[in-house]
């Protein structure tokens, strides 16, 4: 199998993002999602909108997102929107709550455990993702980045409820009280994936992982660790796949001293059992050919 090409930049800045961007030579069809998380008020690490808008404006994109399927203030949509203008978003681009109002069920075919991805229903109205992720560490996950982005991330409540209990229940409430073995929870983050790509399209979703604030927690807590890793840089392919193999191997590999509580956060959860599910379900290749555009 031929290798995917990953971009990588160790500078972080609007230019860069613009560059990577470029360097993966795909022209994302009307109209743009550009997906991101908004993240949790009290967080802070979350991409930052001056770091992203020149990209978003670029590809004429408006910032997705769906509500949450745990308590706080991004589960209900008129508090998120809260949290989308108290958090700069929608100063610098239009913005949208994708399961606003309804959510759809999209087939997964052949997957681990879900028969059905729930999400919002708003997914019909774009002709393209631009994923535009944080990677860092996920208390339940391992870590985040394209895969979780588009799984969770693209997923009403419901949805999100439903990959969590590996398609137990789609009631948030019971959520805590149906969770299954890890491993479940991380195949059918795959089975979603497998979803959102199939219903979009291969060639019209583009990937951006951003390495920075590694803190060993998701944007969604309201109270993340202060990361003990220094920023690493920018990742970008057309294969999500690749993208999240190759940032989980450059914390591996890093020479960095701090990288030690990350590690532990990623593997204790086999975080990397989200990309071997999703490889098996043909949705990228592990094997990638770093391109430093340094």
């Amino acid at each position: 199998m031929t290798k995917s090409k990953v971009f990588f930049t160790k500078e972080i800045t609007s230019q860069s993002l613009i560059r990577i961007y470029e360097a993966l030579g795909i022209n994302l069809k009307e109209k743009v999602g550009v997906k991101l998380s908004t993240g949790e008020p009290g967080g802070h690490n979350f991409l930052q909108p001056n770091l992203i808008k020149d990209l978003v404006n670029k590809v004429n994109g408006t910032i997705v997102e769906c509500c949450t399927a745990y308590e706080g203030k991004r589960m209900d949509a008129k508090d998120h929107w809260q949290v989308m203008h108290d958090h700069g978003f929608k100063a610098i681009a239009p913005c949208d709550i994708m399961d606003e109002f309804e959510d759809i069920p999209l087939p997964v075919k052949n997957g681990f455990h879900l028969k059905e991805n729930y999400v919002g229903e708003h997914i019909k109205n774009y002709g393209s993702f631009l994923v535009l992720s944080h990677f860092k560490g996920h208390l339940m996950a391992g870590f985040g980045g394209a895969l979780k982005n588009i799984s969770i991330g693209i997923a009403s409540t419901a949805g999100k409820t439903n990959i969590h209990t590996a398609s137990v229940t789609q009631d948030a409430s019971k959520l805590f009280d149906n969770l299954p073995p890890q491993d479940y929870f991380l195949e059918s983050m795959a089975d979603a994936c497998e979803s959102v790509i199939n219903y979009m399209g291969k060639e019209n979703m583009a990937y951006i992982n951003i390495a920075n604030r590694l803190s060993v927690d998701c944007d969604c807590d309201s109270h993340p660790a202060e990361p003990k890793m220094a920023d690493m840089g920018i990742f970008a392919s057309l294969d999500p796949v690749a993208v999240d193999q190759a940032c989980y191997d450059a914390v591996i590999n890093s020479p960095d001293e701090g990288k030690s509580d990350l590690i532990e956060r990623m593997n204790s959860r086999h975080g990397i059992h989200t990309v071997e599910a999703a490889y098996k379900l043909g949705l990228g290749n592990r094997e990638y050919e770093l391109i430093s555009l340094d």
